[in-house]
């Protein structure tokens, strides 16, 4: 069977009466051409069924449309929702993405980081807290971190003091004794301790019994469930009799501890009542569903990717990357009613 013919920019020039070098504007700055040469040069493109060569127009002009991701676990499923809503992109912006996983180690982080710069990549959006963002600033490409440190880049973040008010007010609502929050050590500096000072105002302002435990949790399942298995033990000794209103910091707590309750007693306790954060699958899917503070998934990644892109633009424009202070955004959560507050009944 004979091999189809490579159509080349001079095939195309040929076919429409243009230049090399028009034909080559058209792919690299559509922009500078007349809407009427567009035109005809993408209708020729469709007649010649011209194929680009993406590695060649990469080495002409050193724009690969990569933005490496750096993601820190797995573990929690919200990270894998932030992911797919970032794939999801592709459509509105154009960037394909390379993506590692860094499980928290700061010395493979940084090795990925090399090899994401080897590769040319125009852009970074970071959601892992182990490097500073004073140290990715220094790498001189735009970069755009999510729910981390951020003082030196841009960033796109949850309202997470808001979260944090709006689930302490829930439990409030449904006349708990106690509020609890269980949380791991958290940086101050990182936007989810924002969910801790929230809880903590609430109840401060509305005088309510509460207490903030703070334990080494988000480390691994096996290790989060025998934290958890500590707590409940403790709660039911502190708090016997009373409702206790139980804000974790993330869906996957809230999941491991409905699932501990339920492996005890068999049913979800009337003395105790559940929120979480996220609103990841773990929330939705859980043996009952869990009342969580909803991060607007899909809006964090828009924003994010946008703001990438927009210092992409920026920098090919020859404008400085750092002609301002880093951009900050902020999207504001939903607070989720589900079965854990509002009641369980079961279908029979």
């Amino acid at each position: 069977m004979e091999a189809k013919k490579k159509i080349t920019f001079d095939d195309i020039a040929r076919y429409t009466n243009f230049s090399k070098t028009t034909i080559s504007r058209y792919f690299n700055n559509p922009d500078s051409l007349a809407p009427e040469s567009q035109r005809i040069i993408s209708e020729a493109l469709a007649k010649l069924d011209y194929k680009e060569n993406k590695v060649a127009r990469i080495l002409a002009n050193g724009q690969t449309e990569f933005i490496g991701i750096i993601l820190p676990e797995f573990y929690h499923r919200f990270f894998s929702e932030v992911l797919n809503q970032i794939l999801s992109t592709y459509e509105t912006y154009g960037y394909k993405f390379l993506v590692f996983v860094g499980n928290r180690n700061e010395e493979s982080e940084r090795r990925y980081i090399q090899e994401l710069m080897s590769y040319q990549i125009e852009g970074m959006l970071v959601l892992s807290h182990t490097i500073s963002s004073e140290e990715l600033a220094q790498l001189q490409i735009p970069i755009v971190t999510m729910e981390r440190e951020d003082r030196q880049v841009c960033s796109v973040n949850t309202d997470n003091y808001s979260g944090g008010y709006q689930a302490a007010a829930l439990l409030d609502e449904h006349g708990c004794d106690v509020l609890i929050h269980i949380n791991s050590p958290t940086d101050p500096q990182i936007p989810a301790y924002g969910r801790i000072t929230g809880f903590q105002d609430y109840c401060k302002e509305h005088g309510l019994r509460h207490e903030v435990m703070f334990r080494p949790v988000d480390r691994s399942h096996e290790e989060d469930q025998a934290i958890l298995e500590d707590i409940i033990a403790t709660l039911e000794e502190q708090y016997q009799g009373q409702k206790k209103g139980v804000f974790l910091s993330n869906d996957t707590l809230a999941s491991t501890l409905l699932n501990l309750l339920f492996r005890k007693y068999g049913h979800l306790p009337e003395d105790y009542r559940i929120v979480g954060f996220d609103n990841s699958p773990a929330s939705r899917e859980a043996i009952i569903p869990i009342s969580t503070v909803g991060q607007q998934v899909d809006k964090l990644a828009q924003e994010a990717v946008g703001l990438v892109v927009e210092q992409i633009n920026a920098r090919k424009e020859g404008r400085p990357l750092h002609s301002r202070k880093p951009v900050h955004k902020i999207i504001e959560p939903v607070l989720v009613r589900r079965a854990s507050t509002e009641g369980w009944t079961e279908e029979r």
